[in-house]
């Protein structure tokens, strides 16, 4: 996602600059090399800059707006990789979905506690980075606690194929943009079982969809966001893109289809697909838990994650 959003933003005429860490050697020689990211179908913009791991100070020069390209579980640790260049910054934008963890920090938080110059944007909303990436239609919802601040920073990339709204509803965003990923590895469990038999579930899929959408809502609100943002771009419209086509999904349809969890993660990781609704699942369980919620459809996604449950039993929330 941080590769396609870099090109969007190369693509409406703005300065930017792609850094890969050492972790990122692999990818790195292909972007550079080829031209593309191994994941993404459009080869890269000629006008995006390519640094690899020396060359942040470079990569860097001049920096407004600071992409920080890490998952949930990556965020702590490439903050102190960027520190002292991303201090720099007026906003840094964090486009992670999920919590930190060890300590169930929002991601934002985790970015002000090791960064605390630039203001922290949170990015959600229903976007693909393949489709972002061969620039086809995306809207997407950009939220700061200052309003203002995420409007500034969504500037530079707000246009017809990246349309963008605002909030300052950090929580509702950044919660929502969590708790989809575990949506959606439930409404795949679906697609795998149905696979031997050639069904597709389409009503229990939608029936689902509902459950998830309104446990969604019950978490987000008692830990201080907002009913409005679960039920726009950030909630439903992200956890509907990613129950029909991302990484979370197929995960959840491999364990549906009878793929133990640890091999089938292994597998997708294995490709270089990080499946961050596997550690999600664990906090939705452990914030529910923490505030006394009933969470029924996420409860059983964990079940079948972690406690030996079996796939089929994702219907029984239907009860």
């Amino acid at each position: 996602m941080g590769t396609a959003l870099a090109m969007h933003a190369a693509r409406t005429g703005a300065d930017t600059s792609l850094w890969a860490s050492e972790h990122d050697a692999a990818v790195f020689e292909i972007l550079r090399g080829e031209r593309r990211h191994p994941l993404l179908p459009e080869h890269l913009p000629d006008s995006l800059g390519v640094h690899g791991p020396r060359e942040l100070t470079e990569a860097s020069r001049g920096i407004e707006v600071a992409v920080m390209g890490a998952n949930s579980r990556g965020a702590r640790s490439l903050a102190r990789l960027v520190g002292e260049e991303a201090a720099n910054a007026r906003f840094m934008v964090s486009i992670a979905k999920g919590l930190e963890p060890e300590t169930l920090r929002r991601i934002s938080e985790v970015y002000s506690m090791e960064i605390p110059g630039p203001a922290v944007v949170v990015v959600g909303g229903p976007c693909l980075a393949a489709e972002l990436a061969e620039g086809l239609p995306t809207a997407a919802i950009w939220a700061a606690a200052a309003l203002g601040d995420a409007r500034q920073a969504g500037g530079h990339f707000d246009d017809d194929g990246y349309m963008l709204s605002f909030t300052d509803d950090v929580v509702g965003v950044e919660l929502c943009s969590m708790m989809k990923n575990v949506a959606a590895i439930g409404l795949g469990i679906l697609d795998g079982l149905g696979k031997p038999v050639g069904r597709d579930f389409k009503n229990a899929k939608a029936a689902l969809f509902t459950r998830a959408t309104h446990e969604l809502a019950s978490l987000v609100t008692t830990l201080g966001g907002r009913s409005e943002t679960v039920f726009g771009l950030a909630g439903i419209g992200d956890q509907l893109v990613t129950s029909l086509g991302g990484r979370n999904r197929l995960f959840g349809e491999m364990v549906g289809a009878g793929d133990p969890p640890a091999e089938a993660l292994a597998q997708l990781e294995g490709r270089g697909l990080t499946v961050e609704g596997v550690d999600s699942a664990r906090d939705v369980q452990r914030l529910a838990a923490e505030r006394q919620i009933d969470l029924s459809y996420h409860s059983t996604v964990h079940r079948i994650l972690f406690d030996g449950g079996e796939p089929n039993e994702i219907l029984e929330v239907l009860r």
